[in-house]
């Protein structure tokens, strides 16, 4: 058996990049060779089994020139024009059998989701995969709107605990500000609209009222950071909001494990990994309702202040037990080798 996985690698340290390297590190210790290659616009050397092309075609040419029989491809936001002639590629190559996870917990619900038929291009596309993997049951319902054989489609969660571990300690910046700030509250995610971070930072003034050595901690970046930089510095209460950009997921996870809260606000999103991470640390989530949010995370409307700020007052006065760790998922890396057996089985017939 050797597996090509096809999405982004880190750095940022998204969702789809924890998963696709935990799946690779899974299958390495098993000895089954996993190479990778990058789509993103994200450069560096190739090296380590891990490509880095610059162009379409020479995403092409490694799929062409790569010994590797099962193709698994990871889409996660918007399924462009771009990644749907990626997918139809990889179904026509010979001898290979292809795997599509798509991640993207709010595509059922976009507009483009709700559009959702048999004869589109995508539902074509679709359809020529082997096997798909839906991370929730909204994605799997969407399969079946798209005509996908259900025997062909797998449920399958992503998550998978961390095995590292938070680092040690954090880093002096970060460090500072968390010791002068107390309660801290700290989001994890893309600087995106989606994100609704304008919200987060305004409820701070109203945090501050109560708590008026609370701090916010934005862990991420996006297309929004400059925009969010000026915003945050035109508010009074600027020095207690670090926008701190990417850090290391050892990082993110200590910063998770010394926070008081992990705040989640947004506009639509799927089985979120820093809320999975935060509960498995035992932080305390507030989260935006989607319909798919694990035990234990307490749950608010979409853009909704009053809603958060209460959510939070509660969260920092009243006696509220903290979040039982979840139980590490392991076996969801399993699901997904298991399913490359079957489709290895299939080749050798």
């Amino acid at each position: 058996m050797r597996v090509l996985q096809l999405g982004p690698c880190p750095p940022p340290q998204g969702g789809i990049q924890t998963h696709l390297v935990a799946l690779r590190g899974f299958l390495l210790e098993r000895h089954i060779p996993c190479a990778v290659i990058n789509l993103t616009r994200f450069r560096r050397a190739a090296g380590d089994g891990i490509y880095y092309p610059r162009s379409a075609l020479g995403v092409a040419r490694l799929l062409l020139r790569l010994p590797y029989p099962i193709i698994h491809l990871h889409i996660g936001g918007d399924v462009t024009p771009r990644l749907l002639g990626l997918g139809l590629f990889c179904s026509l190559l010979p001898r290979r059998r292809t795997v599509l996870t798509l991640h993207s917990g709010g595509y059922p619900s976009s507009r483009a989701g709700r559009t959702a038929r048999p004869a589109t291009l995508r539902g074509l596309v679709f359809r020529r995969f082997d096997r798909v993997i839906a991370v929730n049951r909204a994605i799997r319902g969407l399969f079946d709107e798209f005509g996908l054989d259900p025997d062909r489609v797998r449920l399958i969660s992503p998550f998978a605990v961390p095995e590292a571990g938070p680092a040690p300690a954090l880093p002096e910046r970060l460090l500072d500000f968390f010791a002068t700030h107390r309660p801290l509250l700290l989001t994890v995610g893309l600087l995106e609209p989606e994100y609704d971070l304008p919200l987060q930072i305004d409820v701070l003034s109203r945090v501050r009222e109560q708590f008026p050595k609370a701090g916010l901690v934005i862990l991420g970046s996006g297309s929004l950071a400059e925009r969010l930089r000026v915003s945050i510095g035109a508010k009074p209460y600027a020095e207690h909001i670090l926008l701190y950009g990417d850090a290391p997921h050892p990082v993110t996870l200590r910063a998770i494990a010394d926070s008081d809260v992990l705040l989640r606000t947004t506009w639509y999103d799927g089985d979120s990994l820093s809320v999975r991470e935060a509960l498995h640390l035992g932080t305390p989530v507030i989260a935006t309702e989607n319909g798919m949010r694990p035990d234990g995370v307490e749950r608010i409307p979409p853009r909704d202040a009053t809603a958060l700020l209460e959510a939070i007052t509660r969260r920092l006065t009243e006696s509220v037990p903290p979040p039982r760790p979840i139980a590490g998922p392991e076996g969801n890396l399993q699901a997904v080798l298991d399913l490359y057996a079957e489709l290895s089985r299939e080749l050798a017939r």
